[in-house]
């Protein structure tokens, strides 16, 4: 996004659905690119790492600065599992998005040792996509590899985003042709048809939109700051308290990586966001921690060090505030609720 001066317009108040409205212009302004770029046929048992890098884009096009992966599962189940956290199971029509390209490893169930996904890939050729064959000849998963990519020097709207989004496809209203077009999108690519790189990166921004559309539906706390993206300067800040929630952030450092003064910064921040800028960080470090409660089994003296909190005592009474129980008896609640279940978004 470029600067602006300090007298730009204020975000508009967030009535209906306007703060959608601003979460896909501030998308839109990030030109997304991408193709599908692996089919993948795989039988049980099996298990691989797998990470799209930069250079691997260069096929379809230059290398962008900053890469959204996803999987689209056309036929049978797995898992996902990202670092440090529960895995994430997937089934047939579910597209799984990943809006910082995090390592992650994709199995036929628990406990497979992992190998590295790069040596299987198979080149593509006459129509088809680059391939993978793997397995142990139980039974059968197949999906379409693909990435999003984009020069955007800030990328708030990403940021702000759970590390992992899942999304079935056939709840959504394009379910009679996604698959189709799928397909044609892998062959076009492969051939290096002059349309193709156009028409892929157009079904891929629709099925990314639609993951960030019900992620941010489902998630009205965040509506407002969602909303805020169209102000360049919060949408900077937001952004680096997404990106590095655990740095000793003030508002004054805030205020002076973005480029204005304290007051001016902590005023439209504020006005944004409908809090002021080290609320907003605590409550987000709290969020963090929740879902890593949640969703992993990480010591708590860990989990308190990873979101920035100096010693796990301060952690606990930050905690306890705000969710009224310290981190370990609500982990113990959590393992029983509906939220605790394996598909929980990542963040």
């Amino acid at each position: 996004m470029r600067e602006a001066p300090e007298s730009l317009p204020d975000a508009p108040p967030v009535r209906g659905n306007g703060s959608m409205e601003q979460v896909f212009e501030a998308l839109r302004s990030m030109r997304l690119s991408g193709a599908v770029f692996l089919e993948a046929e795989l039988t049980a048992p099996w298990s691989f790492n797998s990470r799209v890098d930069p250079e691997g884009c260069a096929p379809y096009m230059r290398p962008p600065r900053h890469l959204i992966s996803y999987h689209y599962i056309l036929e049978g189940e797995c898992t996902i599992r990202l670092e440090g956290r529960a895995a994430v199971p997937l089934r047939a029509g579910e597209i799984v998005v990943l809006p910082r390209n995090d390592a992650h490893m994709l199995a036929s169930g628990e406990g497979i040792p992992p190998i590295d996904a790069g040596p299987l890939i198979e080149p593509g050729g006459d129509g088809t996509p680059a391939q993978i064959r793997h397995g142990g000849g139980g039974a059968r998963t197949r999906m379409y590899c693909g990435f999003l990519g984009t020069d955007a020097p800030h990328n708030a709207p990403l940021a702000m985003l759970p590390a992992l989004m899942k999304v079935d496809a056939r709840a959504s209203a394009a379910d009679g042709w996604i698959e189709s077009s799928f397909r044609y999108a892998a062959r076009e690519s492969a051939r290096a048809a002059e349309h193709a790189p156009q028409m892929v990166a157009r079904l891929a921004e629709l099925l990314f939109y639609d993951a960030v559309r019900q992620y941010v539906a489902s998630h009205p706390r965040e509506q407002r700051a969602w909303a805020s993206l169209g102000d360049p300067y919060v949408a900077r800040a937001l952004a680096l308290l997404h990106e590095r929630p655990a740095h000793r952030w003030t508002t004054d450092a805030l205020a002076a990586e973005i480029g204005l003064s304290r007051s001016a910064f902590a005023e439209r921040f504020t006005r944004a966001v409908g809090e002021p800028p080290m609320r907003y960080l605590a409550r987000r470090k709290l969020e963090l921690a929740a879902a890593l409660l949640r969703e992993s089994t990480l010591p708590i003296a860990r989990i308190a060090y990873d979101i920035g909190y100096e010693s796990e005592a301060a952690f606990n009474r930050a905690f306890r505030r705000e969710y009224g129980s310290p981190p370990g008896s609500w982990r113990q609640r959590a393992a029983f609720s509906p939220q605790s279940r394996p598909d929980a978004e990542l963040r």
